[in-house]
């Protein structure tokens, strides 16, 4: 990956909706060179896809929560992934080093929906137990480094 790459990637992390036209013109490349170089970021997997920004509130989901979750002694690492992954509030989730094995940024529509969701979660099997932070709001997320000052 070269510094035309990064930058291409900086700036449809900015704005996915860019024609090939415009992006030629702020890399100083053919639109056809640089539909070449995105389906070639495309097909290695780097570009991982392209999606809507939405505004949790706006589509009734104001409560965001990080759960982490404990796996207890004898569950299986990949049936409790597999158990995270069917539930749909969860937005995200790492594997982590640590006490926690998993930690899930959940998003959801009241408290009681998020009290409804720890239960489900408690229940899970291979859950020992489950430690959950509330956030007040959001400052911001998903804000990537600039991939073009890596070289």
């Amino acid at each position: 990956m070269d510094a035309i790459d990064r930058r291409l990637l900086d700036l449809l992390r900015a704005n996915a909706r860019l024609s090939y036209a415009e992006l030629a013109r702020q890399v100083g490349l053919s639109a056809p060179a640089v539909h070449e170089r995105v389906g070639k970021l495309e097909a290695a997997g780097t570009i991982r896809g392209y999606r809507a920004d939405v505004l949790p509130e706006a589509v009734g989901l104001g409560v965001t929560a990080i759960i982490g979750v404990v796996q207890d002694s004898g569950g299986d690492t990949q049936d409790v992934l597999e158990a995270l992954q069917a539930m749909p509030s969860i937005e995200s989730c790492y594997f982590m080093a640590g006490e926690e094995s998993f930690l899930a940024t959940v998003r959801v529509g009241t408290i009681l929906e998020l009290e409804h969701f720890i239960v489900e979660l408690n229940r899970t099997p291979g859950v020992a137990r489950t430690r959950t932070a509330i956030a007040l709001s959001t400052k911001w997320e998903g804000r990537p480094k600039p991939l073009a000052d890596q070289d």
